[in-house]
């Protein structure tokens, strides 16, 4: 299966830079019975029914982007990626001469020393642990945006990074999707007897990672730690067998619960690659964002609509591509989203 099936051409002014005013106030694309509807997100409480179980993703991003100085004086930049030890992270580092020894002073008496290069990755130990460590990357840490949105970092970009549900912290990169729920919409949908249920996927920079194959079959994806609650995943096995729907909010989600089926374990590491000829195990419907071209994202949006019935995912989904772009729909992290029933 060629990468080139996945590509599309996106105006660059439809790229969203910032989120919407108020979360729930952005647009919506419903794609149902082959047919397309524009609508907004406050609307997707019409789509959902009594019975439907509601999936959402509760990792919570951390400002993972560290800016600190070489003894020197130097500039040094230290992307945070997977916590090893109590003091110890997996790391980008953004200094063309690093070196195992280099010494990074940060603001609140933080220091790191590069122990270990890895592939494409470092060992970076801090000169503090556990929470005391946490609590400093809370302090002094940027929020790691994607590198297509040119928006300042700031206490509104910080807050609006983030869903109003967002618990476990863990995350480098945002579940896009579940931007546009609001705490008042998410208690609406449980007031028509919608069933709310949270998994967690902690995203990292694997995320942001381009398919480089020309063949997608072959390319290897970042593994991400997930986890479920069995009573959560006995509720989602439940509603299955009462042929009620599982709507997953996000491919995040949506990996969450495929994993699951798959390793039948209900925590762990995932590396799971969907793209169509995928048969879907749990989820039913998608609310989702607008992604990038030649994204695993977009084959995964790809993949369950040829799963649920379409006799071409790839052509159907760029069709609706094409349709958000002629309606001037945003893109992208802080754009626009749809639903796929």
């Amino acid at each position: 299966m060629q990468l080139d099936k996945f590509n599309y051409n996106l105006p660059p002014e439809l790229i969203a830079q910032n989120p919407t005013d108020k979360r729930d106030h952005s647009r919506l694309l419903v794609y149902k019975d082959n047919r397309v509807e524009h609508k907004h997100f406050y609307n997707i409480i019409d789509y959902l029914q009594s019975g439907d179980v509601l999936v959402l993703n509760n990792s919570k991003v951390f400002p993972a982007r560290l800016i600190g100085k070489k003894e020197t004086g130097g500039k040094v930049e230290i992307f945070l990626l997977k916590e090893e030890s109590l003091d110890t992270w997996e790391c980008l580092v953004g200094h063309t001469k690093a070196t195992v020894g280099l010494i990074v002073n940060f603001e609140n008496d933080l220091q790191a020393e590069l122990t270990k290069q890895l592939d494409n990755s470092w060992l970076v130990k801090f000169n503090k642990s556990s929470n005391e460590l946490m609590d400093c990357i809370q302090m002094i840490g940027k929020t790691p945006l994607p590198p297509y949105i040119k928006t300042e970092d700031s206490k509104n970009v910080k807050e609006r990074y983030q869903t109003v549900y967002a618990d476990k912290m863990g995350s480098v990169a945002a579940p896009t999707a579940g931007f546009h729920f609001t705490e008042e919409l998410l208690d609406e949908l449980k007031k028509k007897g919608v069933q709310i249920e949270y998994v967690t996927l902690h995203v990292g920079m694997g995320t942001f990672a381009p398919v480089k194959t020309e063949d997608i079959t072959k390319h290897k994806m970042h593994s991400e730690y997930y986890e479920i609650k069995e009573s959560v995943w006995n509720n989602i096995q439940k509603a299955k067998r009462d042929n009620r729907r599982i709507i997953s909010v996000g491919t995040t989600a949506t990996r969450v619960l495929e994993s699951a089926a798959i390793k039948i374990q209900l925590s762990g590491w995932t590396d799971i690659f969907i793209y169509p000829g995928y048969e879907y195990k749990i989820v039913d419907s998608l609310i989702t964002n607008f992604h990038l071209p030649k994204s695993t994202l977009l084959m995964l949006v790809s993949a369950l609509l040829e799963d649920k019935g379409s006799s071409d995912g790839i052509k159907d989904l760029k069709k609706i591509y094409q349709e958000a772009i002629e309606q001037k729909y945003r893109f992208y992290s802080f754009g626009d989203a749809m639903i796929i029933i």
